[in-house]
């Protein structure tokens, strides 16, 4: 067995030494069982913090406001873990780079009294950066309305709050989207400024408002929908979903985690009123890597049939993790964050049935890769996996913004029945490497990319959507019966000229866009926006293209202009009205039978 130094002050940073030398001081257990547990609680690293309730909640609180004050670029990931039992008094922020979740098998495990919350607000007092956070499996309780301010790159999963709920900071800043899923709120539900979310399965005492673009599948009490005067896309069921794969402890103090298993048109949280379908794996069962563990070693590992635990921290690796067996479990904590270093993936799966990926980040590194994540072989021969799918939860890319990296492609799917769900792509449009094309001088590395997501597969649905700034189409969808359920895309910002951005007579790149041969597609609530910011009239002729096929279906679609110069002139295959300065918005409800798209 590894020693245990996530029970040790051995391998620790200096501030959780501190905090060790200052919790025993007090005579204040640190891990919950430290006796009883300590033989079976795996070495997860410095980086991932399990507390217990045996621990004051000032312990608690002064933990987490240590782990909170991370900057949206920063190198630090954590994983904070509550193990099973009641705690009280909790108040704390969840900061940049850190998973708050419970060790529970249901959220009712692990019941908290008390505020964990995401309030903060940047100098213009908006929320639009608040990204890479999560809070899951947890029952909360709190005397006033719970605050969950993000915008992308977040997820509130497996949840059960006590009262309301409140998707912005508590001044109402601005908000640009988010991710509910599997998630019980008794009370209300205000997105205030929110420009649009996406809730899946779940189910809510109500909903009070909504931006440009709210979404809701498989949710009891979701508004009633009455597109665009309220901007509510409404589906009664999910089609096909799996939930997240997650960390547990049992009844003897053992790890396993939890793989749910696909489920079709479901409506309302997996673990309210029954047993979640799925099935327990222990601990033993997985490799567990830090960023420090040779890739070769995780290889083998996978390969020997082990699944994959990525503790906390930033993995640089010459060459892709490969997933070549069938339900295999690829599980991040704390934002385990992927770079690849010589242009290879961060990640290939081979085309088998039932692969979990979740919890990740996965930025471009400082040498173009093709794709980042590969799932499939391309060019492959495909079969059907629609009784065991590959799910892909909660898993974030990056091209630029933390530091210089390109990638042509973000994720390409050629496999088919593959779930999505929850995932942004982006193109930095701020921070680091950030410029429309590659700079000759001093090696300078700009963050060029061309598509964030890329389908080729059948079957394939896509829960949660959203990719941004990408320099041709965000979207390309070139499988059949594919559906997705929420889409957000901003434009690329930072187009230089029209002539710089043209595919081929077309002005600009669709962002989400069929491809030609596709007989059968449908889409729900997709919002795309412009904001061109370098001082030229930049236009962009459709915001979605698709083929004009009887099988092909766009329900709800909006169009915004942000800022800046330009247009987006049609919606869909040019219906719609022009988003444009002084004319901002467009919608457009459910659409068939569309006009024939120019050529791309």
């Amino acid at each position: 067995m590894k020693s245990d130094k996530s029970h040790s002050v051995f391998g620790m940073h200096l501030n959780q030494k501190i905090l060790f030398l200052v919790f025993m001081l007090a005579g204040v257990p640190l891990f919950a069982g430290r006796v009883s547990l300590a033989q079976t609680t795996p070495n997860f690293g410095p980086n991932v913090y399990i507390v217990n309730p045996a621990m004051s909640s000032a312990t608690i609180n002064s933990t987490l406001n240590t782990l909170n004050k991370e900057i949206q670029f920063s190198g630090n990931r954590y994983a904070v873990f509550f193990l099973p039992g009641s705690y009280t008094g909790i108040a704390a922020e969840v900061g940049y780079y850190e998973s708050v979740a419970g060790l529970g098998q249901t959220p009712r495990d692990v019941t908290i009294g008390g505020g964990l919350y995401s309030n903060h607000a940047d100098r213009n007092g908006n929320i639009t950066t608040n990204f890479w956070r999560s809070l899951e499996n947890l029952d909360i309780t709190y005397s006033s309305t719970l605050i969950w301010g993000v915008s992308q790159g977040a997820d509130f999963r497996r949840m059960l709050v006590h009262g309301s709920l409140k998707l912005t900071n508590s001044s109402c800043g601005e908000a640009s989207g988010g991710f509910i899923a599997d998630t019980v709120v008794t009370g209300s539900v205000n997105p205030c400024t929110q420009q649009q979310w996406y809730t899946r399965n779940s189910s809510l005492g109500s909903w009070l408002s909504g931006g440009w673009n709210m979404v809701f599948s498989g949710v009891h009490g979701a508004p009633t929908p009455n597109y665009p005067a309220k901007p509510y896309t409404v589906l009664p069921t999910t089609p096909v979903s799996r939930e997240k794969a997650f960390l547990y402890v049992d009844g003897s103090g053992k790890y396993n985690v939890f793989v749910p298993t696909g489920q079709t048109n479901t409506s309302g949280p997996s673990w309210y009123n029954a047993t979640p379908p799925g099935y327990s794996v222990p601990i033993a069962n997985f490799f567990i890597a830090m960023p420090s563990t040779a890739l070769a070693d995780i290889n083998t590992a996978l390969a020997s049939g082990k699944n994959l635990i990525l503790t906390p921290g930033i993995y640089r690796y010459r060459g892709p993790i490969s997933v070549t067996n069938p339900n295999t479990i690829v599980l991040g904590l704390g934002f385990a964050t992927l770079i690849p270093q010589n242009g290879t993936s961060a990640i290939t799966v081979a085309d088998v049935d039932g692969v979990q990926i979740a919890g990740l980040i996965i930025d471009a590194g400082p040498v173009n890769s093709s794709v980042l994540l590969q799932i499939g072989i391309p060019g492959g021969t495909r079969v059907r996996h629609q009784r065991n799918p590959t799910s892909i939860n909660d898993v974030y890319f990056r091209i630029g913004g933390v530091e210089a990296g390109t990638a042509s492609t973000s994720m390409e799917i050629d496999s088919d029945d593959v779930i999505l769900d929850n995932i942004w792509a982006w193109r930095a449009d701020h921070g680091a490497g950030v410029g429309w094309a590659p700079a000759a001088a001093n090696n300078y590395v700009a963050n060029t990319a061309n598509h964030g997501v890329v389908v080729n597969g059948d079957y394939v649905t896509a829960l949660g959507l959203a990719v941004e700034h990408y320099e041709q189409n965000q979207v390309l969808w070139n499988g059949n019966d594919g559906e997705t359920i929420f889409y957000q895309s901003e434009l690329p910002y930072d187009v230089p000229s029209q002539s710089a951005w043209m595919n081929g007579t077309a002005n600009g790149y669709s962002s989400y866009a069929v491809s030609s041969q596709v007989t059968s597609h449908a889409a729900y609530g997709l919002g795309v926006y412009s904001f061109f910011n370098q001082g030229v009239p930049i236009i962009e002729d459709s915001a979605i293209t698709v083929p004009n096929a009887t099988g092909v279906t766009i329900t709800n679609a909006v169009s915004v202009f942000l800022n800046g110069s330009g247009q987006i002139t049609g919606i869909v295959n040019h219906a719609g009205k022009v988003a444009k300065k002084g004319s901002s918005t467009s919608y457009l409800p459910r659409l068939s039978n569309l006009p024939t798209e120019r050529p791309y």
